[in-house]
C-alpha cells in the first residue's frame, strides 16, 4: 500500500494528510468539525471488481455534505444515520446497510448524529457479484441490504473490530466469498468502456463503438446494465469527473478545460460541473467541501486502485 501525502495530491485547501501518521488517511477541517477518511487498497484478486475501501467519520451533532455523482457503493452505518438527497428530488433514509447505485449527479447526504461508515465502491463486476441486476434499475436509488445473507452479521462484526485494518479484513473475506467468474466477452467490453472513459477528453460514442463492434442500440443496453446508464450520459459524466479533478488537484484554469472538453461554451462547462459535481468550477479551486476534498484524493491512490475508481 502507499502512501501520500496533500502536498503530492495537489495541495487541496485544509486537508492535513497521514492522520495520526496512518498510510491514506486524510482529515479535513470542515465547519461542523473534522472529517476524516482512511482509504485502503483491495487485495489483488478483488481490484477487477472493486475500487477501494474506505472508513468515513465525522464527530458533528448534524454533519450534511455533497458528494459527486459516482459508481455504487455499498455502505455499513457503523455509527449515525440520515439521509440522501438526490439531484432528481428524491430522498431517501439511509439503511443501515445501504447499496447505493450509480449516481448521475451530485447527490446531498445528511447525517444527524456523529457518524462512521465503512464504505466500498463497485465497478461493474462488483456489481453483478454483489447484486446481479441491471444497474440502471438502481440509479440515483438506494436498496436495504439488511436482510441479504451475511450483511447483517458483517455489519455487527465491523462494529466490534477493534481498528480499520480489522475492519478491512473482514470485508475482504466477505467480498472474496461472493465473487462470480465473467465470460471473457463480458471482461472484454468492461475493459473496453473503461478505456474509452478514460482515453478521451470527451468521449465519443462512435470511438467506442468502433472499439466494441456494437450497435449504438447494443451499447446501450450493456451500459444500462452495467454502469446505470446509456454511454453519452456515461461519458457526460466522466468527462465533468474528469475535469473536477484536473481543476481542484492540478489547478489547471476551468476555462482552458472548457475549450479542450468540447463544451458549448463557459455557461454549458458551469452548468455540467455543477451538475455532477455539486459545485461550481471556482468554487472547487477556491473552496471546495469537505468531503469534495476527500474524494477528490481517492485519485492520489494511483495504481493502488483500478485507474477508472479513481475518477468517481
Amino acid at each position: 500500500m502507499r502512501s501520500h501525502d496533500g502536498a503530492a495530491s495537489g495541495g487541496t485547501p485544509n486537508i492535513r494528510a497521514r492522520d495520526d501518521q496512518l498510510p491514506l488517511s486524510y482529515t479535513v477541517d470542515a465547519a461542523q468539525g473534522p472529517v476524516r477518511l482512511r482509504y485502503f487498497a483491495l487485495p489483488e484478486q478483488l481490484n477487477a471488481y472493486f475500487g477501494s475501501f474506505y472508513v468515513f467519520s465525522e464527530t458533528a451533532d448534524h454533519y450534511s455534505d455533497v458528494t459527486r455523482a459516482d459508481v455504487p457503493q455499498l455502505r455499513f452505518m457503523l455509527d449515525g444515520s440520515g439521509h440522501y438527497h438526490f439531484h432528481d428530488g428524491t430522498t431517501a433514509p439511509t439503511p443501515e446497510i445501504c447499496l447505493l447505485g450509480p449516481t448521475l449527479g451530485a447527490t446531498r447526504f445528511e447525517l444527524n448524529s456523529p457518524g462512521r461508515v465503512v464504505g466500498i465502491s463497485l465497478l461493474p463486476a462488483g456489481w453483478i457479484a454483489l447484486h446481479g441486476g441491471d444497474a440502471s434499475g438502481l440509479t440515483d436509488r438506494v436498496q436495504d441490504m439488511g436482510h441479504q445473507p451475511g450483511y447483517r452479521e458483517l455489519l455487527e462484526r465491523l462494529r466490534a473490530a477493534e481498528d480499520a485494518e480489522a475492519m478491512a479484513a473482514l470485508c475482504w473475506d466477505f467480498l472474496a466469498e461472493r465473487l462470480v467468474a465473467l465470460p471473457e466477452s463480458t471482461w472484454r467490453l468492461l475493459e473496453a468502456v473503461d478505456g474509452w472513459l478514460m482515453g478521451e477528453g470527451s468521449p465519443r460514442i462512435e470511438t467506442l463503438a468502433d472499439l466494441t463492434d456494437l450497435s449504438p442500440r447494443q451499447l446501450a443496453r450493456l451500459t444500462n446494465k452495467y454502469y446505470g446508464c446509456p454511454p453519452k450520459l456515461l461519458a457526460r459524466k466522466y468527462r465533468a469527473l474528469r475535469c473536477s479533478a484536473r481543476i481542484a488537484l492540478d489547478h489547471e484554469s476551468w476555462q482552458a478545460l472548457c475549450e479542450d472538453g468540447r463544451f458549448y461554451d463557459q455557461s454549458h462547462f458551469i452548468r455540467e460541473i455543477k451538475h455532477f459535481i455539486g459545485l461550481t468550477p471556482h468554487q472547487l479551486q477556491t473552496e471546495p467541501t469537505a468531503v469534495a476534498q476527500l474524494t477528490l484524493l481517492r485519485r492520489s491512490l494511483g495504481g493502488d486502485v483500478a485507474v477508472i475508481n479513481r475518477f468517481s
